[in-house]
């Protein structure tokens, strides 16, 4: 099956498990066995961020690895656009299940690489990763069934109007500012602008207030999901900034 891979640690003297995310299987995690050795023929291609082919064997949940190639090569990433990667890989091993076939997922996730290696290979480009990275959180709360309600407004129906401001509320939608008693409504609503919801509907964050605000709506839905679990590699950016 098409994998890449999500994460690998060392097992043992010679091996090494890893987490790759498959097309038609979804996250898996198999034992290399070898993989540490000088002449092993898979050391050098289990490596994150590159498109690969691998074939595995085993009915438990821990598969083992019978061979591994690359089906092409990506341009390596670096600087903000590496750690926009691994954060990408750190919200499929901590929000997707394991053996969970999401085939739409895994072509958002090859799309997002691509244009990250892309925007790395041209220097970095802010704007241009930030939006990669919110089109694929998008993509992937959808995916999962978390789907954001962006073009009506929440029970009624009505469609959002880009001139308003709306209070978006984690579990139920956005609601018209000053529609229920009380500005502030609820502790898990944030102010956002319809033409905001309208734009991240279309993929379109062209505009600065689109981008920023869906940021921080990105960032309140994914933490949601997280409940407890930390994502490192957003300490890890904080401390580097």
């Amino acid at each position: 099956d098409s994998a890449f891979v999500l994460h690998t640690y060392p097992y043992r003297e010679t091996s090494v498990i890893a987490e790759l995310f498959t097309r038609a299987h979804g996250r898996i995690v198999l034992v290399a066995k070898g993989a540490k050795r000088p002449r092993s023929t898979t050391r050098g291609v289990l490596q994150p961020f590159q498109p690969l082919s691998a074939a595995w064997f085993g009915r438990s949940e821990m598969k083992t690895l019978k061979t591994v190639e690359q089906e092409r090569i990506l341009p390596q990433l670096s600087g903000a656009a590496l750690l926009s990667a691994f954060y990408t890989n750190e919200l499929l091993l901590k929000l997707t299940h394991r053996d969970d076939p999401h085939e739409n997922l895994f072509e958002a996730y090859s799309e997002a690489l691509q244009a990250m290696a892309a925007i790395s290979a041209r220097g970095g480009d802010a704007v241009k990763l930030a939006t990669t990275l919110r089109i694929f959180e998008v993509r992937l709360l959808r995916e999962l069934g978390y789907a954001l309600q962006l073009v009506e407004e929440a029970d009624s129906h009505v469609a959002i109007d880009p001139q308003r401001d709306y209070a978006y509320h984690l579990e139920r939608g956005p609601v018209p500012l000053g529609r229920t008693a009380g500005q502030a409504e609820r502790s898990d609503a944030l102010q956002l602008s319809g033409k905001t919801l309208l734009d991240m509907s279309q993929d379109d964050y062209r505009d600065p207030q689109t981008l920023a605000q869906a940021k921080q709506l990105m960032r309140r839905l994914v933490n949601h999901l997280l409940g407890d679990r930390v994502l490192h590699t957003r300490n890890l950016i904080r401390e580097l900034k």
